[in-house]
Parts: C-alpha cells; sequence; structure tokens
C-alpha cells in the first residue's frame, strides 16, 4: 500500500513538473515574437536636436530610416542580426550646427548581436568648433548585460551578457583587464541578487523559482517611480530605494502569507518547489500585463563619457554599480557576523531545529531573511536594469547564474553566494577573449560542475555526514 501510494506521488510530482515546463515554454514563443534588434541613440550635444535623419542599410540595400524626436532619440528596428552601414543626413542638420569630425556622420560595420539594442552616438558641434570636440566612443553598445557595455537582448531565448568593448588593436593584456573589470562588475550583480537566495534555502532548504523575478519586480518598481507612470516622477536614486522598500515588502509578504501556512501544514518542499513555479509565472505574466515587453532604459545615468583608469575605461554608472555592490555586500557581511538577528539567522541555517529548542524565534527569522532576501534582489534588479535595459524576462535569464553562483559558493551560506556569483561573473566574461559571447554562461557553468566534481559543498561549504 506504502509502495503504491509512492508510486502515486512520484507520479503526481512528474505530472506537476510537466505542467510547469508547458507553461514556461509559452513565455519563451512571446519573448521570440517581442524581441529583436535595433539600432538607436540620442543627438543631445552641444543641445537636444529634432528633426534630424538617420539611415541604416547594409549590403547597399537600405533597411530603415528614423528622425530624431524632440528629446533627439532615433530607433530604427532591424529584421535580423548583422553589420550594419548607419548615416546621418548632414542636409537635416540645421544650419548653426555641423556634424562634428570625430566620431563623424557615418559608421561602417556596426554589429549587432541577436537581440541586441545597438546604440550609435553621432555629434554635432557649433561651425569652427568641429574639430576642438572630445572623442566620443561611439558607436555605444548602452544598458549593456550584467558588467558589460553591450545592450541586451530585449527577449532572447538565453540572456547573455555582452563582452566589453575593446579599441581596436589594443593588446591582449589590456583586453584582460577590461574584461576582468566587466567580469567583477557583472559579479557583483549576481552576488546582490543571489545572496537572498542562499539565505532562504539555509533557513528553510526551500528552493525559491521565484527569486529571478523579485529582480524583475525591483527593476520595474524603480522604472515606474523615476518614469513618473503612477506618481509623479522622482530621481532615480529616491526611486531605487523605493524599490528596495517594496521589494522587502514583496519577500516579507510571501513569507508571512504563502510559505509560513504551508511549512504549518507540513506541506512537502517539492510541493513547495512547484508553489515557488506558479509564483514566478504569475509575477512574471502580471508585470509583462502592466509593463509591456519591450525594453526600456532608465532616464538617467545612460549616456556618459568613459571614465579612464590607465589602460582601463568605465562608465561613472558602472563604477558606481561596483562601488555600491561592494558597500552593500560588506554590510550584509557585518549585519550577518556582529549582530544579533545575523547570529540567529546564522544559527537558524546551521541547524534548524536546534536554533528553535535554544529558543530562537524561527518563524520571525525566517520573516527577516525573507524580507532581507527581497530587498536585495530589487536593488540587484535596480542594478542590473542600469548596465543594461529593463524588460519582463531580466530577472529569469539571470536565475540560472544565480543557481550556479548558490551553487559554486555552497548552499545556505551567504558569504558562499557572494564569492560563487563574482567567481560565475568573472568566467562568464572571461571566456569572450577566447571563445564566442553565446557561450559565456555555458563556461560559468561548466566551471561550476568541475569544482562540485572535486569540492561537492562548493567553496565556502561544509561537508555534511550522510547516514
Amino acid at each position: 500500500m506504502r509502495k503504491g501510494a509512492r508510486v502515486r506521488r512520484r507520479l503526481v510530482t512528474v505530472l506537476l513538473a510537466v505542467i510547469a515546463a508547458i507553461l514556461v515554454i509559452p513565455a519563451y514563443a512571446a519573448a521570440d515574437d517581442q524581441g529583436g534588434e535595433t539600432l538607436s541613440g540620442q543627438i543631445r550635444d552641444p543641445e537636444t536636436v529634432e528633426g534630424i535623419e538617420i539611415t541604416v542599410s547594409r549590403d547597399g540595400d537600405e533597411i530603415g530610416t528614423a528622425t530624431t524626436d524632440s528629446d533627439g532619440e532615433w530607433e530604427v528596428e532591424l529584421p535580423e542580426p548583422g553589420t550594419y552601414h548607419v548615416v546621418l543626413d548632414q542636409e537635416s542638420v540645421p544650419d548653426e550646427y555641423v556634424v562634428a569630425e570625430t566620431p563623424g556622420a557615418e559608421f561602417d560595420e556596426v554589429e549587432v548581436r541577436p537581440g541586441q539594442d545597438r546604440a550609435v552616438i553621432f555629434r554635432l558641434a557649433l561651425p569652427g568648433e568641429e574639430e576642438e570636440e572630445e572623442s566620443e566612443p561611439s558607436p555605444t553598445e548602452e544598458g549593456a548585460e550584467p558588467g558589460a557595455d553591450g545592450g541586451p537582448p530585449e527577449e532572447a531565448e538565453e540572456e547573455a551578457p555582452a563582452a566589453p568593448e575593446v579599441e581596436r588593436g589594443a593588446s591582449f593584456s589590456t583586453r584582460l583587464l577590461q574584461t576582468t573589470l566587466s567580469g567583477i562588475t557583472f559579479g557583483m550583480i549576481i552576488a546582490i541578487s543571489s545572496v537572498g537566495l542562499s539565505l532562504i534555502f539555509g533557513t528553510t532548504r526551500m528552493i525559491n523559482f521565484a527569486h529571478g523575478d523579485m529582480v524583475t519586480f525591483g527593476a520595474m518598481m524603480a522604472l515606474m517611480f523615476s518614469t513618473g507612470m503612477v506618481f509623479t516622477a522622482v530621481p532615480l536614486v529616491v526611486a531605487a530605494v523605493l524599490a528596495v522598500v517594496l521589494g522587502a515588502l514583496l519577500g516579507g509578504g510571501m513569507e508571512r502569507f504563502i510559505w509560513r501556512p504551508l511549512r504549518h501544514r507540513n506541506v512537502a518542499l517539492i510541493q513547495m518547489f512547484i508553489v515557488s513555479i506558479g509564483l514566478a509565472l504569475v509575477l512574471r505574466h502580471l508585470l509583462l500585463a502592466y509593463f509591456g515587453g519591450t525594453r526600456v532604459r532608465y532616464d538617467e545615468f545612460q549616456l556618459q563619457s568613459m571614465l579612464t583608469l590607465g589602460p582601463l575605461q568605465i562608465t561613472p554608472r558602472d563604477a558606481s554599480i561596483a562601488a555600491l555592490s561592494v558597500l552593500v555586500l560588506v554590510a550584509v557581511a557585518a549585519m550577518l557576523q556582529f549582530t544579533r538577528i545575523g547570529k540567529a539567522m546564522r544559527a537558524v541555517a546551521d541547524n534548524r531545529d536546534l536554533a528553535e529548542s535554544s529558543g530562537i524565534n524561527v518563524d520571525r527569522v525566517t520573516l527577516y531573511v525573507w524580507t532581507l532576501g527581497g530587498a536585495l534582489c530589487a536593488l540587484g534588479g535596480v542594478f542590473y536594469g542600469l548596465n543594461q535595459t529593463v524588460y519582463w524576462q531580466m530577472g529569469f535569464h539571470l536565475l540560472l547564474l544565480m543557481f550556479a553562483g548558490v551553487i559554486l559558493g555552497g548552499l545556505g551560506t551567504a558569504y558562499g553566494a557572494m564569492v560563487g556569483g563574482l567567481v560565475i561573473g568573472l568566467v562568464a566574461m572571461l571566456s569572450t577573449l577566447w571563445f564566442p559571447v553565446e557561450l559565456q554562461n555555458a563556461w560559468a557553468l561548466a566551471i561550476m560542475i568541475v569544482v562540485l566534481l572535486v569540492r561537492p559543498q562548493g567553496i565556502l561549504g561544509r561537508r555534511e555526514r550522510v547516514g
């Protein structure tokens, strides 16, 4: 009788997993339908100029034209990835301006990867000053994927961070340093986003499949407040703080009204895992229904001049992301190490039953963990959106790398998630020096597998005795 019950339970579990997979597949199909490649830019130097015509062609055939709007912005949709020729019509430039000698009025061989939104920057100047203008790196890839300067796919099947742009002819050591810098930024974003995932697993032994969509939630909330979709628009810094607060409320609310009641009813972990898949789908498609499926940039901190640090170049935006990520990770580590609630979190993660028998309120600690995890998710989403663009599947595409970072660093340890996320980001970016950019996530996962074969508990995990 028990054997028959076990068989039925396994069949139900497999059936639920198949149903979840079927529900996930249409999301990828929708992404393909809504995604696509584009060339875009903004003419605002020395000031915003409207009515300038941009033409995009390929192999002598015109692909499309665009005219700058009142904000100086333009965009041309492309039929497929490839190399394109972009020309600014100088006759459409107002008489009081001329096209700056650098970077010029046209660009040859602008390469666009699958799903990429590639930005091309033209500059104007006042007559007689065009040769005094400083060089602007262009075409520029705005809103690159984690830790890179390339724009992310709107809805690509698998989100892959773009390799950093390095000047042609640069030495291998320069490219290595530049790519390492981009990998650190990317790894910091993964680490910030995955700390909560590791803490949640450590305290509840549950894998939260909705964690990636909580990242998207934070990015979308910051977008909503910064663009005035609901209320008066506020600076992005303020919008980010509000998004973090809402992310914390989302995480705490999910624990208080969903996961705690399920635990008190002794629901099995596999069933809670299926519930988390359902929550992920609900949250993801609610964001899709409200915000739509198009890529959107934050209005602030996009077109920026590069900072030069010896042979390295980085935008102030990415430098701020890396610096703030370090500060937040140090603050989280200090909280876990020195505060009373942090020590309680580590105690529950080490041994939940022993912590409860020692007088620790496990339910309250778990609530704090979910709240902290939700706040870090939202912050990671804001950083991820700043580094790239914001769209409804951004967190879902980052989820696999977050899992990889958590497993590599050691399941259930916040410090392991920090180290693992940084390693995954570095490996993903450095692999582009030798292999196609489309394979960078694959190499990151391969490194995870190799490390686990040598050290199954992960880098900072502890070996457990079984049996």
